[in-house]
């Protein structure tokens, strides 16, 4: 059952289009993005699955993955105690306490946070950019959302190595200009990337996104699906971007 749940300065509650689900966000710090959301819809869960999102932020993905899936149980670990404060508070209002747990803590630190080999999926939309390029204020929430200041790569997929199930399924969103970067570290894992989907803002623009799947300890072999593309020509959403929404 949803509970009441207090609101911090310059919070809002979003709508989410999913069983009624709702989600405590602050616009002045993060706000969960359209890749988020993309990769809840990428993403092929089990009934009975054990998942865990990297870097989770205000608890988007495990929230979505709760309503589109049949997962036991879902876990979400931040590292910033504001998102996770937010991510918990949105769990509770939306009565999935006993369903989604939020762990404070660092992707570096994850191996040992949990067991090993313990999630038959993992997700993660990690920071994309490299250097510090512009970085006004390197503490920032929205920095260490975007840019890789606490963990990087190699942080993600090591550690996604060592807490995957033989046979569990990766799930990442990231950006198509580090594409040979993240096959190639995936591999060096042993992580086999098996599935991948680029995505294109309109269909005569450079793709922006990528989502990706792998699988531990899997055979090489990889399909590409096809283009996903966000708006028409007329910059309205095209219908498949519509379905993982739920509008």
């Amino acid at each position: 059952m949803e509970m009441e749940i207090s609101m911090k300065t310059n919070e809002r509650i979003d709508e989410l289009q999913r069983n009624g689900y709702r989600i405590i966000q602050n616009p002045e710090k993060f706000c969960f993005g359209m890749d988020a959301v993309l990769l809840s819809g990428f993403c092929k869960v089990k009934p009975g699955s054990t998942v865990l999102d990297l870097g989770t932020g205000t608890g988007i993905i495990p929230i979505l993955l709760e309503a589109k899936t049949k997962a036991s149980h879902l876990t979400g670990l931040e590292i910033q105690e504001e998102s996770a404060d937010m991510a918990r508070r949105s769990v509770a209002m939306n009565g999935l306490s006993d369903k989604i747990r939020i762990v404070t803590g660092d992707i570096k630190e994850a191996g040992s946070l949990f067991g090993a080999a313990s999630f038959d999926v993992i997700t993660c939309n990690p920071p994309y950019m490299i250097e510090e390029h512009g970085l006004q204020n390197p503490d920032a929430p929205k920095a260490i959302a975007r840019h890789e200041i606490l963990c990087n790569l190699e942080d993600v997929i090591g550690n996604t190595a060592k807490l995957l199930k033989p046979g569990g399924h990766f799930f990442m969103v990231h950006r198509p200009f580090r594409l040979a970067e993240i096959i190639s570290m995936m591999v060096s894992y042993k992580i086999e990337p098996k599935r991948m989907q680029l995505v294109y803002p309109y269909v005569d623009r450079e793709p922006n996104m990528v989502l990706i799947e792998g699988i531990r300890g899997a055979k090489s072999r990889m399909t590409v699906e096809k283009p996903l593309i966000i708006f028409d020509s007329e910059g309205k959403y095209m219908p498949e971007i519509t379905d993982i929404y739920g509008f």
